[in-house]
């Protein structure tokens, strides 16, 4: 939010801005530029400092030349107490459309404000509102975590409750101790495979089950989830039911209903003869099968056997009943979580450019994802030849990318594959390939088509010199941490020369190239900011260790280097992703 207030005051050359969200008795201020203490510690405004509230009333932008002259505002006390003179508020809405608040640009002398200057400021408002909708939906996806929370409380009070009656806990099995189990333990759950996991050592006392089993509903059939420590015979006999099999379990997915079978006599009276066989074989006489219900839709079924006969009474089936129900919810968000992480991990894996085959340059890649599996990068790495100088020639001159798109989410890593096809065609539709050219190309279509992009790239050109075994190095800077080139004699040289970022609010620039000659045994190496910037470390002195350390080790081989570089300079559990990409030179040229 900090950063839209920065490209405000930067944009519309103005002293102060801010993104403002107007509640009921305040104004809260997530992104701000300019504002005097003690707005700006408490990040807060009363009401009656606050002309975004009028945007918020009418949904529609205010410009206002000099508010000390407009009838409505001429007696607000924001003009004397923070300087507001003129004032172009937009209005940021969510999903729905609903005005949220606005992003503001503030100037404490008259202005008439310009139309290219409300455009930009519309534009970013925009963009804006995008990353808002982006942080509802968020805050939205961790709802299912604070049900677990009100969970555990309800199984709390189950257990106080089940103290007080300690005569009915003679079933076998401490009921209050499994629902407080329950709560707390599948409150923690990461997937299936963990919710699995935890099922295995969840049933305590003299009445626990043999075998308890997770069935999830798939579209016409039920599927075990096998335990990923310990391998059962059950879930080596079965591990697929279709729907219309005659199992008790599919039966309870069918009738949506909890199916228990007390012996032998009543499987064989109910159930086909491949359920009888396979439940002899397993040992099992009494099978209880509960539905797990999650918010929407039948998740699966829990299936708990016992190999000696077992009398579920009414208190034991209420208190399974209500231990499926927290099952049901780790189930649920797990199946959330694995298919958000499926996504993610296939999305991510799909971004990964396989490297151009070269008998002229070494060339390696690292990537390296965030700790938390939610985080999905904008980070990215490309490199591949360009078309050969003659039919049936050599490929030609190698050109290597290295990018960061703004944001931590699929939309991110979505923009991120879009940028990264549209430059690679901006490229090779721009003989003879020059990175300044593609870049300009890429921002023009930006400011076209309706992408909300933004972010910082280095894309660059590796050429062998004519006559000569040192290699020339073209590149255009998009606002990326600067380049790195170590020398054979270990001198590491930072590249500074660089232009704004992209992003469709700035519109088309003329990018800028540099060249410089690499001598042979030269390392260049592209990095993305995770790698140098993280929270309470400064970032230029992360950059000296970076200098230092590829000075000191840049000699061995690319993989070893950028393993060691990222294991010195990461976090173990890193917030951002990291890529880091490496070309180095040969000692000797080879033609």
């Amino acid at each position: 939010m900090d950063r839209f207030a920065r490209l405000v005051s930067r944009l519309l050359r103005v002293p102060v801005a801010f993104v403002s969200l107007v509640e009921e008795k305040r104004q809260i201020l997530p992104g701000l530029f300019g504002l005097p203490e003690p707005w700006a510690g408490s990040r807060t405004l009363p009401l009656s400092h606050s002309l975004c509230r009028y945007v918020v009333a009418s949904g529609q932008p205010l410009i206002v030349p000099d508010a000390r002259a407009d009838e409505r505002l001429r007696t607000d006390p924001a003009i004397e107490d923070l300087g507001i003179v003129a004032y172009a508020g937009m209005p940021l809405t969510d999903a729905d459309g609903t005005v949220l608040g606005a992003l503001c640009a503030i100037d404490h002398e008259p202005r008439t404000w310009g139309e290219g200057e409300l455009t930009d400021l519309e534009d970013l408002a925009a963009a804006c509102s995008a990353e808002l909708c982006l942080r509802i939906l968020s805050a939205r996806s961790r709802s299912a975590q604070k049900v677990l929370e009100t969970a555990r409380a309800a199984a709390e009070r189950a257990r106080n409750h089940a103290e007080r009656l300690e005569q009915e806990a003679q079933t076998g099995m401490d009921h209050a101790e499994l629902l407080l189990r329950a709560s707390e333990e599948l409150a923690q759950t990461s997937g299936l495979e963990d919710v699995r996991r935890r099922l295995r050592d969840l049933f305590v006392g003299a009445g626990k089950p043999t075998y308890v089993g997770l069935l999830v509903a798939g579209e016409d059939e039920l599927h075990r989830v096998p335990d990923p420590d310990i391998a059962h015979a059950v879930e080596r006999a079965v591990l697929t039911l279709p729907a219309d099999a005659a199992f008790p379990s599919t039966q309870a997915m069918r009738e949506r209903r909890t199916v228990f079978v007390p012996d032998r006599e009543a499987m064989v009276a109910g159930y086909s003869p491949e359920a009888v066989g396979f439940f002899d074989r397993m040992g099992f006489a009494t099978v209880l099968c509960l539905p797990l219900w999650g918010s929407r839709a039948l998740l699966g079924v829990l299936a708990i056997c016992w190999t000696k006969r077992h009398e579920v009474n009414v208190a034991e089936r209420a208190t399974l009943t209500a231990a499926s129900g927290y099952i049901a919810q780790a189930v649920e968000r797990a199946l959330y979580l694995d298919e958000r992480i499926s996504v993610a991990r296939e999305l991510q894996a799909a971004m990964l450019t396989d490297l151009p085959h070269t008998d002229h340059v070494e060339i390696s890649a690292l990537y390296q994802p965030a700790a938390d599996d939610h985080m999905i990068g904008g980070d990215w790495y490309d490199a591949y030849h360009l078309p050969p100088a003659s039919s049936g020639g050599a490929p030609g001159a190698l050109m290597v990318t290295v990018g960061d798109i703004t944001g931590h989410d699929m939309h991110a890593a979505t923009i991120m594959g879009q940028i990264r096809s549209m430059l690679r065609q901006a490229t090779l539709d721009h003989p003879p390939y020059s990175p300044a050219a593609a870049l300009t190309a890429l921002d023009t279509a930006c400011s076209v088509l309706p992408i909300e992009a933004g972010g910082t790239l280095v894309h660059a050109r590796l050429d062998p010199t004519a006559d000569s075994p040192d290699w020339t190095l073209t590149w255009s800077n998009a606002g990326h941490p600067p380049p790195l080139i170590r020398a054979h004699d270990g001198h590491v040289t930072q590249l500074v020369e660089h232009d704004i970022l992209f992003h469709r609010a700035l519109g088309p620039c003329d990018r800028t190239e540099h060249r410089r000659r690499l001598p042979p045994g030269s390392t260049l190496l592209l990095y993305t900011d995770g790698l140098v910037e993280r929270r309470g470390h400064d970032m230029y002195a992360t950059v000296a260790q970076l200098v230092d350390l590829l000075a000191r080790l840049g000699d061995r081989p690319l993989d070893e280097l950028l393993h060691r570089i990222s294991t010195r300079l990461t976090d173990p559990s890193p917030e951002d992703d990291v890529v880091l990409l490496a070309v180095r030179t040969p000692v000797i040229a080879q033609r």
